[in-house]
């Protein structure tokens, strides 16, 4: 299997980092947290453009139809930005659902404007440990609850506290039928596992862009004369960061290219963790690096720490990733020990 991306697909993650950057991100993150969302969405009107959340939309449908690993290559890029809005929910998580079931009228009804950035939409895993919680019901156009062998359209009854300011939580309870039936469940775990291979690749950028603004300040900090990255305890410390990260990134290709395989799940849980605990390391040395101005809310490296451990359990604790794997492995050894 080879985890080596194209040219293309290097392209295309210069593309959208370059966008990201020209686009104030940092202060259309702060405006939506602060309940403002015209800055975020001029910016993910420009993602529109360039095709991003069209890529897991069929062409038919106003959509790109890429690849999941063309997904990834985008998503890494959006968490290098700690981008704001329900990005994972209107460009992974709703298309591979409404596309996965039966009645296509839905996705006929919603995807295109979600391909054009014209319309946002948002969904609610509902589950015993977070009840039925929406990203940034407010500012999405397009509500959804799966429950079992249903989804529902619904409305935000209230707001849930974020430790991540720009990711605005609300319950939500239903209104409309849009689909149910024996379908339903494969459909959802579809779109959970896409949503979640999309969020391991936000905490792999994000955890990115922390090594690089702790490695920048490094140069820059001086202490005794001299600036602290030349201190051997501090270049452990990076380096350490940055082979967890080298390590993450072929788990997180090899989930996406098993999106359609039977591995699926247990290879998207190794992403999420592996993800998620090198996006972890780089938040607590960013912020040893940096010292007590880290985590102050007016410098911008609390938007990443924030966001970190906002997304290390916005789709699904480590408990239950580290249980998809467990119960993938033993249902694998069972043939193994039978055929001795």
């Amino acid at each position: 299997m080879r985890f080596a991306l194209s040219p293309e697909q290097l392209d295309f993650g210069t593309s959208v980092r370059k966008l990201l950057d020209a686009g104030r991100t940092p202060a259309a993150v702060r405006n939506w947290a602060s309940g403002d969302p015209r800055p975020g969405r001029a910016l993910i009107g420009q993602l529109a453009g360039a095709g991003v959340l069209g890529l897991a939309i069929d062409d038919e449908l106003g959509g790109v139809g890429a690849e999941p690993i063309d997904l990834v290559v985008a998503f890494v890029e959006l968490g290098r930005a700690a981008a704001p809005g329900p990005l994972v929910e209107t460009a992974a998580a709703i298309p591979a659902l409404l596309q996965a079931l039966p009645d296509k009228s839905p996705a006929q009804r919603w995807l295109p404007g979600f391909a054009k950035g014209t319309a946002l939409g948002t969904i609610a895993f509902a589950s015993p440990e977070q009840g039925r919680v929406a990203l940034d019901a407010d500012s999405a156009e397009v509500v959804l609850i799966a429950d079992g062998a249903q989804v529902h359209t619904a409305h935000r009854t209230g707001l849930v506290r974020s430790i991540d300011p720009a990711r605005r939580l609300f319950s939500v309870a239903a209104d409309e039928l849009v689909a149910e039936g024996d379908e339903v469940p494969d459909a959802v775990a579809v779109a959970f596992d896409t949503g979640a291979l999309a969020c391991a690749a936000q905490l792999l950028g994000a955890g990115r862009a922390l090594l690089d603004a702790a490695t920048g300040y490094a140069k820059q900090r001086k202490q005794f004369g001299k600036p602290i990255g030349e201190f051997q305890a501090v270049k452990q410390k990076l380096a350490d960061v940055l082979i967890g990260l080298d390590l993450a990134e072929p788990l997180l290709h090899r989930a996406a290219l098993t999106m359609g395989e039977a591995t699926r799940g247990r290879d998207v849980s190794a992403a999420v963790l592996a993800c998620g605990d090198a996006a972890h390391q780089a938040a607590r040395a960013a912020l040893q690096v940096h010292g007590a101005i880290g985590y102050t809310a007016e410098y911008d490296l609390s938007l990443w720490l924030t966001k970190v451990t906002a997304l290390r359990s916005a789709w699904g604790t480590t408990d239950l990733h580290r249980a998809r794997i467990a119960r993938a492995l033993r249902e694998a050894a069972v043939p193994q020990r039978g055929t001795a």
